[in-house]
């Protein structure tokens, strides 16, 4: 693992939650179980280094406008208090409270922002704050799927003037559309991620 980790970085783990990393998942991420091993590992180096390490959480109502159900997009998924927003049970869980996304139906991806469908305007999830009270100036981000949460997290980081690494081996992405995955590092590339971790 070439990412090094020390008391200014902090891990983000995004959203390893059961309806994307269990394969029985309504919206599960092709590859996911594998890539738990590596997010794991990369939890490992960070308590050992003091690094901080939040979780993140898609923890939506039953009715979103998120939901094809309500005329979104995705299929219905990590609804709160469920199995499928259950954090899967291999990964390795610290200590703290996650960081949650959706709770009142906003739509977005990032970790650190959420939508509000009614007025459009993003608000904060809480994460930058976490990372500030801690004295991150780097983030790594990690988890699934590459290609929607783990891009808009990386991206809302650089934007927010952190350093930010996505190690290639812990996330995989959902591809909706062949191509997704390659895509999306080019576009973390092209913001000034570093995806050679």
């Amino acid at each position: 693992m070439a990412v090094h980790y020390d008391t200014r970085t902090a891990l983000v783990v995004v959203d390893v939650q059961n309806d994307f990393a269990d394969p029985a998942g309504s919206l599960s991420v092709p590859g996911a179980v594998d890539v738990i091993d590596a997010v794991n590992e990369h939890i490992a180096a960070a308590t050992a280094a003091g690094a901080v390490v939040v979780y993140t959480l898609d923890w939506h109502p039953p009715r979103t406008p998120h939901f094809v159900t309500d005329g979104g997009p995705w299929p219905v998924h990590c609804v709160r208090g469920t199995w499928g927003a259950a954090l899967h049970p291999a990964l390795d869980v610290v200590a703290g409270d996650p960081v949650l996304k959706g709770t009142a139906g906003e739509d977005g991806y990032s970790g650190f922002t959420m939508r509000d469908t009614t007025s459009g305007f993003d608000l904060p999830t809480g994460l930058d704050d976490v990372l500030r009270q801690h004295g991150a100036r780097r983030v790594v981000v990690v988890g699934l799927a590459l290609d929607y949460c783990v891009k808009a997290t990386a991206l809302d980081a650089i934007r927010l003037g952190y350093e930010c690494i996505v190690p290639p081996t812990a996330t995989a992405p959902v591809e909706v559309h062949a191509g997704d995955g390659a895509a999306a590092v080019a576009e973390l590339v092209g913001a000034g991620v570093d995806v050679s971790g």
